[in-house]
Order: structure tokens, then C-alpha cells, then sequence
């Protein structure tokens, strides 16, 4: 089954959407089966993947109108597969409201596919409603990109409040995968600051890897590409490069822990 990992932070801005397109395009170039989940309607990581007014998207999936197999695409990646969003998923947390287990929809269409890949990442809307409440229940992890700047840690306890009530009451085994550090000025003392704070408020579940400030990173979505086929051998490339490696890394030592204990 894939390993599903949310992407998630409520304060907008702090890399999630990047982290979410370079993320799944460096696993895809490992060759791991993966998956991107496109549940933002701002549709921001189906664009920066040159996927644009698709009709049929995740929000179909969600009022239940099409399969989820119908709505997956294929992307230009090999091994990298798009679940799309669009505009109309705005309208997705009010219709669903009064649907029964309308936490649990996402969840429930992805079981279908869960055998197709290796991992499932989930581009999160920056808000705590419906839509992330779907990807929370749905997910075995979260993975939280943290802005190395001013009220960075703002917020930080509203979502791990969320996490803790989405484990007490839909997903107990909701774990966090990791924390990163996005947007780092190493000439600032700022960044360095903020990433000794979280360092020491989250301890090991920092990625060693740290998302450097890089104007190719911002560059690489208006052209649809992620920073691997837009400029491989930028500092950006090499920081989610080496994020790719860590995550893989960190998932093999669980995976063998497991396989230990049982």
C-alpha cells in the first residue's frame, strides 16, 4: 500500500505548494510510484505541473460523480501521476456539510488505488476546513513545511491542535513525518533563529534538509515544470534533491523497524 502524506500548514505563503510539485517529481524520479494530490482550489500544483482547466478533478471525486481512476492523469514525469483540482472545489466544503462521513471521502477513494503506488502526497489548502480535514483522515503522515521567517511559529499549535483531534476522533494512527524548513536566508539571523526554535520545539522530526531562498525555485512553476527539468543543477534542485533522499531514507528505517518487530 502507498504511504500518504499530507502536506499541510494553515498560514499560507510557506512553501507548500513547491514542496508538494518538487516532492513528488524527485520521488517519481527515484522511481517510486507516486501520486499528487491537488486538494487546493487554488489548483496551484496541478498549474505548476503544466495542468491547467482540467473539467473532471478531485472535487468529482469528493460528490462522488466520477471514480477516482477517471479523474488521475498521467503527467509529462514518468512515474508521477496528478489527481487534479480546479475552481469548483471551492464549493466542495459547503455541499459537502451535510453528506455523512464527508471527513472520510477522500480516504475512502483513495483505498481504491493505494495498491497502484509507492507514495500519495497531498497539496493542502492553507486553511483548517473540510478539504484538509479530508487529507488529515486520509493520510498516514503530515509533513509540515515551516517559513524561516517573522510569525513562522504562528499557527503552528492550531494545526498540531488540528492533527491531535483528527488522531482522537478519525485517523489515530496520523503520524508526523517531518518538519521543514523552507525559505531559509542563511545571511539573516532571523532564519537562523527561527530554525533553532522549531529545532528545539520539534527535535528530530526536522529534516536535516533545509529549503535555501532560490529564484529558480520561484521561477520553475510559471514555465509548468518542476525545479528538476526547469534547472537541475540550481542550489533549489539540490535542497529538494536531498529532501528526497532524507524522506526515502526515514521511511526505508521505519518500513525495516516494522518489519523487525512483527
Amino acid at each position: 500500500m502507498a504511504k500518504i502524506i499530507s502536506i499541510a500548514n494553515q498560514k499560507g505563503g510557506v512553501g507548500k505548494t513547491t514542496t508538494a510539485i518538487n516532492l513528488s517529481s524527485l520521488l517519481a524520479a527515484a522511481e517510486k510510484r507516486t501520486l499528487l494530490v491537488d486538494i487546493d482550489p487554488q489548483a496551484n500544483s496541478s498549474s505548476g505541473l503544466s495542468v491547467t482547466n482540467q473539467q473532471i478533478s478531485v472535487y468529482d471525486v469528493l460528490a462522488d460523480r466520477v471514480r477516482i481512476n477517471d479523474a488521475i492523469i498521467n503527467t509529462f514525469m514518468p512515474f508521477l501521476d496528478l489527481l487534479p483540482s480546479n475552481i469548483n472545489l471551492v464549493g466542495a466544503e459547503i455541499e459537502l456539510v451535510d453528506v455523512e462521513s464527508r471527513e472520510a471521502k477522500l480516504k475512502n477513494a483513495l483505498k481504491e488505488i493505494g495498491n497502484n503506488y509507492d507514495f500519495i502526497l497531498i497539496d493542502c489548502p492553507p486553511s483548517l476546513g473540510l478539504l484538509t480535514l479530508n487529507a488529515l483522515t486520509a493520510s498516514d503522515s503530515v509533513l509540515i513545511p515551516v517559513q524561516c521567517e517573522y510569525f513562522a511559529l504562528e499557527g503552528l499549535g492550531q494545526l498540531l491542535n488540528t492533527i491531535n483531534i483528527v488522531k482522537k476522533h478519525f485517523n489515530p494512527e496520523l503520524a508526523i513525518e517531518g518538519v521543514l524548513l523552507t525559505m531559509f536566508d542563511s545571511r539573516l539571523r532571523l532564519s537562523h533563529q527561527v530554525a533553532e526554535e522549531v529545532r528545539k520545539y520539534f527535535g528530530d522530526k526536522v529534516y536535516n534538509t533545509v529549503i535555501h531562498r532560490n529564484v529558480r525555485i520561484s521561477e520553475a512553476p510559471s514555465y509548468g515544470k518542476p525545479i528538476i527539468l526547469y534547472d537541475a543543477i540550481s542550489s533549489g534542485a539540490k535542497n529538494y534533491m536531498s529532501l528526497a533522499a532524507e524522506l526515502l531514507e526515514r521511511n526505508s528505517i521505519t518500513a525495516n523497524n516494522k518489519q523487525g518487530n512483527e
